[in-house]
């Protein structure tokens, strides 16, 4: 891989993690709720379950995942229920999405933070389509290929790393006060609004790439 092909994959990688989707506003929430050091658990877990698809999909085994019609449709359907319930309670909820009472994040487990966000990007499958679809396109067979692997897999990690680190700090200043209790609230069910139509729009995900 050259470093132009690098500097595409990376740009494209960046692009994608700081989009808006179910793990940001998992994130997000957890900062806005436990504070972001402790939302650092669930940052992991998130990253943990992009890991996982990316060695799935380095060593060919996501191919099969997709080829199989059970397997995947079990992956987006439980991806689907979880979403629904987020939104459900983001917009339903005297908390919201964006939860700013801390008064029981003390008593809240930095496993269970890493499973929310491990569970809400693991039942993504475009998440695993995603990287499906992105790396033969750059990877160079004259070249090691697993040194190429390494190289996008660890820039992905640091990446997801960053990226979600930013969001949960973000989610913390929504919680310090300085908002409006008006643009939380609106934050609160604009968040429960996108889970539910990400919900909707993963239901519609197909295998076929």
């Amino acid at each position: 891989m050259d470093i132009h092909a690098y500097l595409i994959f990376l740009t494209t990688t960046i692009i994608v993690c700081i989009s808006p989707g179910p793990a940001v506003i998992t994130i997000a929430s957890q900062g806005a709720r436990h504070g972001a050091k402790k939302a650092l658990f669930g940052v992991t877990g998130v990253a943990s379950a992009n890991v996982v698809y990316f060695l799935l999909s380095a060593t060919g085994i996501a191919s099969l995942l997709v080829a199989s019609n059970l397997v995947f449709s079990i992956i987006k359907w439980v991806g689907v229920a979880y979403l629904v319930y987020l939104g459900l309670n983001a917009l339903f909820s005297k908390s919201g999405g964006l939860r700013i009472n801390k008064s029981t994040s003390s008593n809240t487990k930095g496993v269970a933070l890493f499973s929310q966000g491990f569970i809400v990007e693991l039942a993504n499958p475009k998440a695993l389509l995603y990287f499906l679809a992105l790396l033969p396109q750059f990877i160079d067979v004259e070249k090691p290929i697993l040194l190429q692997l390494f190289i996008m897999g660890a820039s992905c990690l640091v990446v997801d790393l960053l990226s979600y680190t930013m969001y949960a700090y973000i989610g913390q200043k929504l919680s310090s006060g300085s908002v409006k209790a008006s643009i939380v609230n609106l934050i609160n069910k604009s968040a429960g609004g996108f889970l539910l139509f990400a919900g909707i729009k993963m239901a519609a995900v197909s295998s076929n790439v």
